[in-house]
């Protein structure tokens, strides 16, 4: 099965204004400007340079620098980009790396269980990314692009990432309401089966996401309790019975804890 066509039909596009922060677009312009830059620089030259205001450039400056982003000599009164930002882009390195290290867990439980495995993380407050994902070698078989976004309330891993989510307010049923499923339910439906995900450790969309696809998910716990990445098992309706299912579901959680041991 080809995700691309799956996501399609999975969610309604919504057309809104892109939101700017000048203070933010600015400070990301003087970090950039200090990776770049081959010396250290004067605050009124950065302000010149990138056409700031000098106060506001010198305040961004200083709160770059109480928060470990930028360096400040005070013998040159000269700025260069810091340690923390350098630590900062080691992290996002570090966790690509993580992701690949498990990678061979995935591609063992998708050949033991004869399921295409998913590796999901949540993107900020609406959105959740593929990361990695492992197909069973069979000639039958459901294909997961990794990049593929959706929305964070969707499939057995939205109703995870849901169980984190305050489901009473108004933001999140006007999301949930924007999602196109594969079989429709309402939204009391949707909240009675996060709580029994919470209640089982693992969740299970059966044919909502995509008619004729049946998922699991266990969570993936980061070291502060949060819910940080899913492990998905998703293969076709009528594949696995009942038992066989909540086998399946406690062997993802099993999983799901192998995963934090390496990406945590």
């Amino acid at each position: 099965m080809d995700s691309d066509a799956t996501s399609e039909m999975t969610t309604k596009t919504s057309k809104s204004a892109p939101v700017t922060v000048k203070p933010v677009v600015n400070a990301i312009r003087i970090l950039r400007f200090l990776s770049e830059s081959a010396a250290p620089e004067r605050a009124v030259d950065i302000a010149r340079k990138l056409e700031i205001n000098p106060s506001t450039c010198f305040n961004i400056l200083r709160t770059l620098v109480n928060e470990d982003m930028v360096d400040f000599s005070p013998m040159s009164k000269r700025y260069s980009a810091g340690l923390g930002l350098a630590r900062l882009v080691e992290q996002f390195v570090t966790q690509g790396q993580k992701v690949q290290m498990a990678k061979p867990l995935l591609e063992n439980f998708a050949a033991r269980s004869k399921v295409t495995v998913t590796l999901w993380r949540r993107m900020g407050n609406d959105r959740i990314v593929i990361v990695s994902s492992a197909a069973c070698p069979t000639d039958v078989r459901i294909d997961m692009t990794e990049g593929q976004r959706l929305p964070i309330l969707m499939g057995a891993s939205g109703r995870l990432f849901a169980s984190q989510l305050e489901l009473q307010s108004d933001s999140i049923k006007s999301m949930f309401e924007n999602i196109r499923w594969g079989t429709a339910l309402s939204f009391d439906e949707y909240r009675a089966q996060v709580a029994q995900a919470s209640n089982k450790g693992w969740a299970i969309d059966d044919g909502y996401f995509s008619i004729g696809i049946l998922a699991v998910a266990a969570p993936v716990y980061s070291s502060s309790g949060n819910i940080d990445f899913t492990v998905s098992a998703v293969m076709f309706r009528g594949q696995k019975n009942d038992a066989e299912i909540a086998e399946l579901g406690e062997s993802l959680c099993t999983l799901g804890r192998d995963l934090e041991k390496v990406l945590f």
